[in-house]
């Protein structure tokens, strides 16, 4: 989410892993630290794992089919999410993309590992379907490249509303516990998505079923926001208006949101948008060590939880 957390996650060792999306960071810029795929790998330097997340056709700023972005994945870090679902929302057609990106990227590099399926919010899976595509992806690929999947996305019912900075939806325990039933069955990791602003008992009744991975970020981009909000108190004008004029809140409030009247819901909503943009550089506050302590407090915590 931004150079701080990057430096937090490294500090803390190879306990987390990097996951950014094609609008964090891509083969043509992003907006985490301006970070190429190729700038931000040099910068991780094999120090914590990265996954692309989210790969795959019209997942960056523009409609495209994913392959030039696949190509510096490829050569840059060491899992890819495969998720064409977004363009492709057609069971067959998702396939096929799907099968066509695992062979691309194999014989670019094979020592690259997948993860397959997606989040609810693109495209509802049951366990039954998920058992299909999985059974599916066996027949059609080649073994070793079925091999390589290494982790299938699961569902449970869950999403994120950054606005109101909540996990929504209705968590079912019993979807769950079916669908990492299936990725046992092909031999493969489950790993949810949206593992945001969860409770400790949230977390640990999802690893006691059997999940063994689950991704967490604009909670933690979050964080540093309300650093910074901290440290400013009631001087937010200019923090207000570079998020105001980035757009980036719009998605996530409500039609009756009024924007001056809510400052600083608009700035907790998009904070972490901006955290790189120049203007927001100009007024930044010297408060890197306090970011990296409460970032490290909050995966000492996670990482505390999942030991237990």
């Amino acid at each position: 989410m931004s150079l701080n957390i990057t430096d937090a996650v490294i500090d803390f060792g190879d306990v987390f892993g990097f996951i950014p999306s094609r609008r964090q960071v891509d083969y043509s810029g992003g907006y985490v630290n301006n970070w190429t795929t190729e700038t931000f790998a040099k910068y991780v330097n094999g120090r914590v794992t990265i996954e692309r997340d989210h790969a795959g056709a019209s997942q960056g700023y523009m409609d495209d089919d994913g392959y030039e972005s696949l190509k510096a994945d490829c050569e840059n870090v060491e899992i890819i999410h495969i998720d064409p679902w977004v363009k492709y929302s057609g069971y067959h057609e998702g396939l096929r993309e799907c099968i066509s990106n695992i062979a691309f990227c194999y014989y670019t590099n094979r020592h690259i590992r997948f993860e397959v399926g997606t989040e609810e919010a693109i495209r509802k899976f049951s366990a039954a379907s998920l058992s299909t595509f999985l059974s599916d992806l066996e027949s059609k690929l080649l073994p070793e490249m079925f091999d390589a999947i290494e982790y299938v996305t699961i569902q449970s019912g869950v999403g994120l509303n950054l606005g109101k900075r909540i996990n929504t939806g209705a968590f079912n325990s019993n979807d769950l516990e079916q669908m990492i039933a299936v990725c046992k069955k092909f031999g493969k990791k489950s790993k949810e998505h949206n593992g945001d602003y969860l409770s400790n008992n949230e977390y640990k009744a999802r690893f006691d079923l059997g999940l063994d991975a689950i991704n967490i970020a604009p909670e933690l981009g979050q964080l540093e926001t309300l650093c910074y909000l901290d440290e400013m108190g009631d001087d937010i004008e200019d923090f207000y208006q570079i998020c105001y004029h980035s757009n980036r809140w719009r998605k996530w409030v409500d039609e009756d949101f009024v924007p001056e009247d809510n400052k600083k819901e608009l700035i907790k909503v998009c904070g972490h948008y901006v955290l790189s943009d120049d203007e927001f550089l100009l007024i930044k506050l010297d408060i890197d060590d306090k970011i990296n302590g409460v970032i490290k407090n909050k995966l000492r915590d996670l990482n505390e939880l999942v030991d237990q």
